[in-house]
């Protein structure tokens, strides 16, 4: 059955109450403990609940969560397990960040 599921993982607060922990990262790529960022919790939770692949979602300051991920998650080459960064973008056609909410082109709610 987990082999079908795909984790996803939203990683892109702006963290503002953790200030000055956040001045130059993502509330996820806060350090814990030592060698460990926040995001690293639920990516445990996941692996350790069967779902070995993971979507991490990110939008504000993401460069040191983006290489805490792929320096840290090497999974085997004969698996289908990963750990991979969907990160917001800016288009040409769209400057603006995207601001939360399910709403398709016509303001209409997407039917889950």
């Amino acid at each position: 059955m987990t082999d079908k599921v795909l984790g996803v993982i939203l990683g892109g607060g702006q963290g503002s109450r953790l200030s000055p922990l956040t001045q130059t990262r993502s509330k996820p790529a806060v350090p814990i403990a030592g060698k460990y960022r926040l995001v690293d919790i639920p990516i445990s939770n996941c692996i350790n609940s069967g779902v070995h692949r993971m979507f991490v979602l990110t939008q504000f300051n993401s460069a040191s969560l983006n290489k805490h991920i792929k320096n840290t998650y090497h999974f085997s080459h004969f698996s289908k397990a990963f750990v991979d960064i969907l990160a917001a973008e800016q288009t040409v056609h769209n400057s603006d960040w995207f601001q939360g909410g399910h709403f398709g082109k016509n303001g209409q709610p997407f039917r889950i």
